[in-house]
């Protein structure tokens, strides 16, 4: 049945939906997720994909997200959904749309619904946390009582007030990414933890207020570098990283 607007006319149907994989990094990491929004709805526009829109009286395109980070925090798996009134080929629409997008929003893939990106299962991320002027020494510390703890509640001001919640029941792994650290000269540490998503949710700043005794010497660099399913207890390989996380929550190199 063909859908009609306020106005009388047919509304086009839907006949592809595609799933886009996008990086936010550098300065965009800063924007929220209402200007990212913005700027894809600007960025399909421009790039003239043929997105499908809803009904009713303020007719909007159809992009859904999911698993967004928060504001501040560099992220390359983030995820997207676009409805399309006319099929396109998923090549194109990642090279028009990367181009439309401001510096900072990368397009990294785009396949079809149904696909291998995981849009229905983002139950955990894979996070890299970089900690300046903390030695691994302490690091390493910090990251042992933590996971040796059974139980570790954080506070966090919420828009409903004060929020307490357990930020050890979210970590299911975490480690120092010894050679990375090793590699940089400035005198930081890096950070390795896989945290699953959790209602309420469990940010990494979360998890780092849980890690007593550290205290960097400039704000954290915070970056997601895969999201994607759980099976059981376990996270599976990550799409878009070469770091899989096996069965006890451990990388290894592929």
């Amino acid at each position: 049945m063909t859908r009609l607007s306020v106005t009388g006319q047919p509304v086009p149907e839907s006949v592809q939906h595609l799933q886009v994989r996008y990086a936010k990094r550098g300065r965009m990491r800063f924007a929220s997720h209402r200007d990212i929004a913005r700027a894809v709805e600007r960025g399909v526009r421009k790039a003239g994909l043929p997105i499908a829109y809803s009904a009713g009286y303020s007719p909007h395109p159809k992009i859904s997200y999911a698993g967004a980070a928060a504001t501040g925090v560099a992220s390359e798996a983030e995820y997207l959904e676009l409805a399309f009134t006319s099929p396109c080929t998923p090549e194109d629409v990642r090279a028009r749309l990367d181009a439309a997008l401001p510096d900072g929003i990368d397009v990294i893939e785009v396949v079809e619904r149904g696909a291998q990106l995981p849009l229905g299962r983002l139950e955990a991320s894979h996070w890299q946390v970089t900690l300046p002027g903390v030695r691994p020494a302490a690091a390493e510390q910090a990251v042992g009582a933590l996971l040796a703890s059974s139980r570790v509640e954080v506070e966090r001001l919420t828009k409903k007030g004060m929020r307490r919640m357990d930020a050890r029941a979210a970590v299911i792994s975490m480690e120092l990414d010894r050679r990375a650290t090793a590699a940089r000269p400035d005198g930081c540490v890096i950070l390795r933890m896989v945290v699953r998503h959790m209602t309420p949710a469990v940010r990494p700043d979360d998890i780092l207020a849980a890690l007593a005794g550290l205290t960097p010497s400039a704000p954290p660099l915070i970056t997601r570098l895969a999201q994607g399913p759980l099976e059981g207890a376990a996270a599976t390989a990550c799409p878009g990283t070469d770091l899989p996380v096996t069965a006890a929550g451990r990388e290894r190199e592929t």
